[in-house]
């Protein structure tokens, strides 16, 4: 019979290991610690305001839905003293997510700074800061902390949690499923027992250490208040720290299943009895894995935003499916290399499971795409797009593959072979490999003094017949790892399942860093509300807008805050501040403002600012003759011969 062979294994399988390890090592330490999910999308006052009095309260409006904390928004003056009252205040109204805090009566002018940290909807820690004026801007002493909110060595370790979360639930549902609907005899396999096992306790252990690690992952960054007993207590009563102990909970149930799966089941021996309990199993075990599956779903992306009612099953769905394809691939890459043999038909039934799945991950994906990133520009423009297009093309290259894999499963013995048959080719086999590997005549001469040996096992002591017996067993497994080996299709079939795994690692670390990034939907909306607000007159407030300029000569860059009080129609007070690149004032020898109405042709109306000192102009009684989008257009002149003009839109009135 021809002969069909198949890559070695060697320095190719130890290249492709390296590089899927190098790109998961890549995804995960270049993935930034999530900072976005609920956006700031505006502020009263406004980042960089300049107000004449000091206002009763801070209020910060966002772009979905927070949980806040009694230190959520703290507000510090020039000197890094505390000037809020400490309670926050619930504003919202609709679809208008608005919180703030009191301000003590008397503040000093000067610059004072505004800190907040929240956790959004889908369980993601965001913080920020900001400074507003009151007078004049002034000297600040506040310093910020460095840590990114949700990064540091906490910050890792809860991401590694998630990561292994992810991944053993993948193994724990698919190895099951796959015994259960494709393989029942393994159940009995040791290697794979140890496979399902080790997902269930990898999915215990993540769950508690995310647990732990929940309140300093959303509050200090110290790893010493994971044991904190207060914050813990305060975890349980969030809506993400139900969801772990409901996980928890479902573990336990997840338990029984498992022994009853690899105990139980294994030891049925009538046909009707077994088929079931295999219903049984089938159907708790469902249950349980949609439980597990929906801890996700109740707690992340899928319980915010859009939709939320048709995004939390569609994304349970997507999961169920992810373990489905990716968990049983698991379980038959272990019982290719580790189980003395699998049939043709678990493999051909496994393949179909496989196709399913897939059909579901592209309906769902779809819907999960559309919703998370909503338009074409932020596919392309967003970190979230740009992983998910990353993701996309590691599906395809997996799919690329399980079409190879395929192809060996066709090329595998026939299910129905009879012993005979399977006499036949076993002989041929070992012919066509007979003299090519040097274990071969290793195994043939430990056979052969094993059966010297056994000859005379009645006149040897306990300890050699003990000595003998491990002997046989070593040769019987030689022989066992020989006839499997010497398989070319199944070889050729169990290296393109290890590439697909390799594959498969790689797309559940992208979907893990997905999980943690901000949607692209929410990224551009918030970039435009924040657009929005900077243009957008607040009733009874100043205009202010911030303006980057750069002349093109020496020391022509800087910024400049304009602030029109009070925003409206009639008289008005305009005060002009520029700043160099390092934030100080910028003395430039001339500054001018106009305002134009574009849309009644009104203006442009001149207006030229006295300088009141280094880096501030102002000037009273700016007439704003009617309401409407007027565009502010400030020239700055840094020399005799460098200057520039920068405009922006805003509503007056």
């Amino acid at each position: 019979m021809p002969t069909t062979t198949a890559p070695r294994l060697g320095t190719a399988l130890a290249r492709l290991l390296l590089v899927a390890a190098a790109l998961l090592g890549a995804l995960l330490a270049g993935a930034a610690p999530a900072s976005a999910h609920a956006a700031l999308t505006g502020s009263d006052p406004q980042d960089g305001a300049v107000v004449a009095t000091a206002p009763k309260d801070v209020n910060l409006t966002f772009s979905e839905q927070v949980a806040m904390g009694g230190d959520s928004i703290r507000v510090l003056d020039p000197a890094g003293n505390r000037v809020d009252t400490g309670e926050i205040r619930d504003l919202c109204s609709g679809s208008i997510i608005r919180y703030g805090v009191g301000l003590r009566s008397g503040l000093p002018e000067g610059t004072y700074t505004v800190a907040w940290q929240a956790v959004s909807a889908d369980s993601h820690p965001v913080a920020g800061a900001f400074t507003f004026s009151v007078g004049a801007p002034s000297e600040t002493s506040v310093a910020l902390p460095d840590r990114t909110v949700g990064g540091g060595l906490v910050g890792t370790l809860y991401g590694i949690a998630r990561y292994l979360s992810y991944a053993a639930f993948t193994v724990l549902v698919g190895g099951s499923a796959f015994v259960l609907a494709c393989w029942p005899r393994g159940a009995s396999v040791r290697p794979i027992q140890r496979l399902v096992v080790r997902g269930w306790l990898t999915l215990t252990a993540a769950t508690v250490v995310m647990l732990l690690l929940r309140n300093p992952y959303t509050g200090s960054g110290e790893l010493g208040d994971a044991f904190d007993l207060g914050g813990l207590k305060s975890v349980l009563e969030t809506k993400t720290g139900a969801a772990l102990i409901s996980r928890l909970m479902l573990l336990g149930a997840a338990a029984l299943f498992v022994a009853v799966l690899f105990g139980a089941y294994t030891k049925r021996t009538d046909e009707k009895e077994k088929k079931d309990l295999t219903f049984g199993l089938a159907i708790g075990g469902t249950v349980v894995a949609a439980g597990i599956a929906g801890t996700w779903a109740l707690a992340e992306h899928a319980s915010t935003g859009i939709q939320p009612g048709i995004a939390m099953p569609v994304d349970l769905l997507h999961l169920l499916a992810v373990a489905a394809w990716l968990g049983g691939l698991t379980t038959l890459l272990v019982a290719l290399y580790r189980a003395p043999g699998i049939e043709r038909a678990a493999v051909e039934r496994f393949s179909k499971i496989a196709f399913g799945s897939v059909v579901v991950l592209a309906a769902t994906g779809l819907y999960q795409s559309w919703r998370q990133v909503g338009s074409w520009s932020a596919l392309t423009g967003t970190a979230y797009g740009q992983l998910l297009l990353v993701k996309v093309g590691l599906v395809a290259v997996l799919l690329g593959i399980a079409w190879i894999s395929r192809r060996w499963t066709q090329r595998l013995g026939a299910p129905a072979d009879t012993p005979k048959q399977d006499q036949e080719r076993e002989e041929d086999e070992t012919e066509e490999t007979e003299g090519t590997e040097g274990t071969d005549q290793e195994s043939e001469t430990a056979e052969t003094a094993a059966g010297a040996a056994e000859d005379a096992e009645d006149d040897v002591d306990p300890v050699r017949a003990a000595q003998l017996a491990r002997q046989r067993a070593a040769v019987a497994t030689a022989r066992t790892k020989r006839d499997r080996d010497a398989d070319p299709e199944r070889t050729g079939l169990r290296r393109s399942v290890l590439t697909e795994a390799v594959v498969a690692v790689v797309l559940l670390a992208v979907t893990t860093v997905l999980t943690s990034t901000e949607p692209g939907r929410t990224e551009e909306e918030a970039g435009r509300s924040q657009s929005a607000s900077g243009s957008t007159a607040v009733p009874e407030r100043p205009v202010d807008i911030r303006l980057p300029f750069d002349t093109g000569g020496v020391n022509g860059k800087g910024t400049i805050r304009l602030s029109l009080d009070p925003g409206r129609t009639g008289a008005n007070a305009l005060h002009v501040f520029v700043d160099g690149p390092d934030d100080r004032p910028l003395d430039v020898p001339e500054l001018k403002v106009a305002f134009t109405l574009k849309a009644k042709d009104i203006g442009p109306l001149p207006v030229v600012p006295d300088r009141i000192q280094a880096g501030h102009w102002s000037a009273n009684g700016v007439q704003i003759p009617m309401a409407g989008e007027w565009q502010i257009q400030v020239t700055v002149r840094t020399s005799d011969i460098d200057q520039t003009t920068i405009d922006k839109n805003v509503k007056i009135g």
